[in-house]
């Protein structure tokens, strides 16, 4: 164990979809010794599990091997770049194959070792008579699953890479887990150190959405250069935990302390209790100084003893569901496009009725360009040009086929500038659902396939006597309405409320928002530490709630970050449902950071001539809210 090194590690990868950039640029430009990859959703899972069922050989990122690989292999071999990637997503073996086979095709050797263990198809059966529930709803699981995968922890990526091999392929594990694994191993950290597990946690949760840490989805996005050659991140880890994010220089993009921040607190819940299968870790405390250009430095994450269980994404699917979209044009779009909407559910519902059908289980209209999302907040701007998106779920597929045939008889029917339908009729998909549940840790082995050699893996039972109820775990430590407020009233009264102005937040914080099931988070980090009070004395979980009452259905719980300057919401019952099941155009709640920045907040009038620390224009337009 070397206690002074240093290592790089690239993050090539968000999803199963990123740009085919990502690898190639770390390989060349980024001096990492380390490459990692983020690959899987939930569902991207069922997905996986579908194209597994018609094809043996399927059910993985099939892009790692032919787009990934393909691009950098001869160059990883030659520099000693090792790789690890969850591209095996339902069927590890078979990515591991396709590699191999790509690396003979270029007559490489390459050691391939694959992660096994996650799969819970096998125990189905026997849950489902023991009764269990889902961690947020409580329903019994359904009696159709497609997929049920744990989310496994690091200890068998360390395992793999302390075995000697150059690739690992995992199937289902935390994002954070192919960084931390990579980490145990260089270090030699011990799985008890829980201080060190949370900060190499942290290090692969900055990374694990690729270049949302350098710059992408940015509140200040007009700060950001060269989007189209944006720098994919790399971290330099050091023995003590502490670690500096970065990018390959000549990159585009933005490291800075509020973009590495606003990373911080996507999809978090309680920022003290991130729960993890190696480590509870707590982020509240942490904290981030720039010292150059592009690299901001993070240390002050803290951890303790993970839980006895892990967490199991099941998905299943629910009846069917169609999604149409139809451009409207010309004087009063907005209106022409919702009558339309309601024209078309009318007809419909009159003709399943007709022919003996039940009513649609859901539906809902949105004008896309009138700020629907925005709710009784959305700006009356008058529109020529909007776009209807009509979606429909249904237990039949028929009733939504006859749904799909009735959105393009509008372009001769109704209103005029009725166009945008040329890209076919909708097509019906079945809904895809999430079953999220705990599973005791001691009820799953996972071991690591190497050499044709089966490598069982130790994972410790973890501490009992936790949470274990799923809501509860995510909610736990709920911070109250009181504490740094005061200092906000202190404001209050030595500028008197004559002398304050009302703002957009944005104008005093910046905002970045995700999802868990049908949870968003909306972190929100003040531009300059002082204004924190202020923020938090306004900005309540009651006022939150209010202001999101069109979007939110569950309670909204507020949490402190007091090292990073940043408060986190937790809004539940917020996307229609989650990511597979919403019928919403923003399933995901990309863009509830956006919505809340809009909330108005009271400031002192000095506080809008004064620099928000933002990053030079660079000849770039100012956006609206950053002028005084």
């Amino acid at each position: 164990m070397n206690h002074s090194k240093t290592l790089r590690i690239g993050g090539a990868s968000a999803f199963w979809g990123d740009s085919s950039v990502g690898a190639a640029q770390l390989v060349r430009q980024g001096m990492v010794q380390y490459l990692v990859f983020d690959y899987l959703a939930e569902l991207t899972m069922s997905i996986m599990a579908a194209a597994q069922q018609k094809n043996a050989e399927a059910g993985y990122a099939t892009d790692f091997v032919t787009v990934a690989m393909r691009s950098v292999l001869p160059e990883l071999v030659a520099k000693q770049i090792r790789v690890v990637s969850n591209a095996g997503g339902m069927n590890p073996l078979a990515c591991a194959r396709a590699l191999e086979s790509l690396s003979r095709e270029m007559g490489l050797s390459l050691r391939i070792a694959v992660v096994l263990g996650d799969d819970v198809m096998p125990l189905l059966a026997e849950l489902r008579g023991e009764g269990v529930r889902e961690m947020q709803s409580g329903r019994p699981l359904p009696e159709t699953v497609l997929s049920a995968n744990a989310y496994l922890g690091a200890l068998p990526v360390k395992a793999a890479l302390d075995a000697g091999a150059q690739v690992v392929i995992t199937g289902r594990c935390v994002d954070s887990a192919v960084t931390l694994g990579v980490l145990m191993h260089e270090f030699g950290w011990a799985e008890d150190d829980y201080d060190r597990l949370a900060s190499g946690s942290l290090a692969g949760h900055i990374i694990e959405c690729g270049c949302q840490a350098t710059g992408g989805l940015f509140t200040d996005w007009s700060e950001v250069p060269d989007w189209a050659h944006i720098g994919y991140p790399v971290i330099e880890c050091r023995d003590d935990g502490s670690f500096v994010v970065t990018k390959p220089a000549g990159t585009g993009g933005l490291v800075s302390v509020p973009v590495v921040t606003e990373q911080l607190l996507y999809e978090i819940g309680d920022p003290s209790s991130y729960l993890l299968p190696d480590v509870i870790c707590d982020f509240s405390n942490v904290n981030m100084a720039q010292q150059g250009e592009h690299r901001v430095e993070v240390r002050g994450a803290r951890g303790r003893a993970p839980s006895s269980h892990y967490k199991v994404s099941a998905t299943y699917a629910q009846g069917f569901r169609c999604s149409a979209q139809l451009t409207i044009v010309g004087f009063d779009a907005a209106a022409k496009a919702r009558r339309t909407g309601e024209a078309i559910l009318e007809r419909t519902r009159e003709l399943l009725a007709a022919q003996g059908l039940d009513d649609y289980s859901a539906t809902h209209i949105e004008v896309l360009g009138s700020e629907s999302g925005y709710g009784p907040h959305a700006q009356p701007v008058p529109l020529r040009e909007a776009v209807l998106r009509l979606s429909a779920t249904h237990r039949s597929r028929g009733a939504l086929e006859l749904f799909a045939r009735e959105i393009a008889p509008a372009g001769t029917s109704w209103s005029p500038g009725t166009t945008g339908a040329g890209g076919g009729r909708a097509g019906v998909s079945p809904s895809i659902r999430q079953f999220a549940f705990l599973l005791e840790k001691r009820r799953l082995q996972p071991e690591v396939v190497l050499d044709q050699v089966r490598i069982a893996v130790t994972v410790p039972a973890g501490r009992p006597e936790l949470p274990i109820d799923g809501v509860q775990a995510f909610l736990s430590g709920r911070s109250g309405p009181g504490g740094p407020a005061s200092a906000a009233a202190a404001v209050e009264a030595s500028t008197g409320s004559d002398d304050r102005l009302e703002v957009p937040l944005i104008r005093i914080a910046h905002g970045r928002s995700g999802d868990k099931g049908d949870i968003s988070n909306i972190g929100i980090v003040a531009r300059r530490p002082e204004w924190l009070p202020l923020i938090r004395d306004q900005v309540t979980e009651a006022a939150v709630a209010a202001w999101l009452a069109h979007l939110v259905q569950g309670r909204v719980t507020r949490y402190d970050l007091a090292g990073s300057h940043a408060l986190n919401f937790v809004c539940e019952q917020a996307l229609g449902g989650g990511g597979m099941a919403s019928l919403r155009n923003d399933p995901l709640g990309k863009g509830m950071a956006q919505i809340l920045l809009a909330m108005p907040v009271r400031v002192p009038r000095d506080w809008l001539l004064a620099p928000s620390g933002a990053q030079a224009t660079n000849g770039r337009a100012r956006p609206f809210w950053s002028l005084p």
